[in-house]
C-alpha cells in the first residue's frame, strides 16, 4: 500500500518574499513534495506530500534558515519520541528522534533519525511499558512479541534497523500497520541488539517514551506561557542540549 500524502507545518523564520522562493525551489525538488505553501506573516511553511519529516527540516536547513516542526497530520494522529542515552559519562544525552504520524487507518509512518552514535547496525523496536527508569532494563519486553509468535505473524514491535555511517548519523522512513493510540505511553528503544539484557551505561543505546505530538494547526503557540521564551529561544536550548 503507498503512503498517502500528509501535511506538515514547520515554523521558519522569514523576512521577505524572495525567502519564500528560496526555500520552496529545494523543496519541490525534493521527492514526494507535492505541495509547499508559505505564510509570511506568521512565519509558517506549510509542505504536503510523502517525504519524511526530518528530509524537509534538513532542505529547509541547507538554505540558512532553521525549521521548528510545528504539527504534522491530524489532530490525534501524530506522536513523538526522543531518544536518549542513560549513560553516566554522556554530555549530550539527545541522541535522536522518532516522529509517527498516521497517515491512513492502521498506516503509520516512522521517521527516524540519530547521530553521535558509533558506525554499525543498530535494531528500533517498541516497548511493552514506558518505564525508562532504569534505561532500556525498565522498558519491558518487545509490544506484542508473545502475541506475534503465537499467532505466526509478524511483530508490530519491531520497527526494524536503521544504518549508522561513519558520520555517526542514521535515519530511516518507513511505514507500519499501527494506530497512533496504540503507541502513546510505550517507549522506543534504540540498540545494537534487538533483545537481550541491555546495558544502560552503554552511549549507543538509546531510549525513549512515546508522546502525543500536535496534529496540524493544534500548534500556534509562538511564546511559552510558562517560561515567556519564544518558539526560537527553546530551539537554541535544545540545540545545547543535543536536539536534532
Amino acid at each position: 500500500m503507498a503512503i498517502p500524502a500528509f501535511e506538515t507545518i514547520f515554523a521558519v523564520p522569514m523576512t521577505c518574499e524572495s525567502c519564500i522562493g528560496d526555500i520552496e525551489k529545494p523543496l519541490y525538488a525534493l521527492s514526494g513534495i507535492t505541495k509547499v505553501t508559505a505564510n509570511l506573516k506568521d512565519q509558517l511553511v506549510s509542505v504536503e506530500g510523502t517525504a519524511a519529516p526530518s528530509a524537509i527540516v534538513e532542505t529547509i536547513q541547507s538554505t540558512g534558515r532553521d525549521a521548528i516542526l510545528r504539527g504534522s497530520g491530524k489532530s490525534d494522529s501524530a506522536a513523538v519520541c526522543i531518544l536518549e542515552s542513560h549513560a553516566l559519562y554522556v554530555e549530550n544525552k539527545v541522541r535522536g528522534l522518532v516522529r509517527m504520524v498516521e497517515v491512513a487507518p492502521s498506516m503509520t509512518i516512522v521517521d527516524l533519525s540519530t547521530r553521535g552514535l558509533s558506525p554499525g547496525t543498530y535494531h528500533a523496536t517498541v516497548r511493552e511499558n514506558g518505564n525508562i527508569s532504569e534505561g532500556p532494563e525498565s522498558t519491558g519486553g518487545i509490544w506484542e512479541a508473545l502475541k506475534a509468535k503465537k499467532e505466526s505473524k509478524p511483530c508490530r514491535g519491531i520497527f526494524g534497523t536503521v544504518e549508522v555511517g561513519k558520520g555517526g548519523v542514521g535515519a530511516v522512513f518507513l511505514d507500519k500497520p499501527i494506530h497512533i493510540w496504540e503507541l502513546i505511553g510505550r517507549s522506543i528503544v534504540v540498540s545494537r541488539q534487538q533483545e537481550g539484557k541491555f546495558d544502560k551505561n552503554d552511549a549507543d543505546t538509546l531510549v525513549g517514551v512515546i508522546a502525543r505530538s500536535a496534529g496540524v494547526w493544534d500548534n500556534d503557540k509562538t511564546v511559552c506561557s510558562c517560561s515567556g521564551k519564544t518558539v526560537w529561544q527553546e530551539r537554541e536550548e535544545q540545540r545545547d542540549r543535543g536536539m536534532m
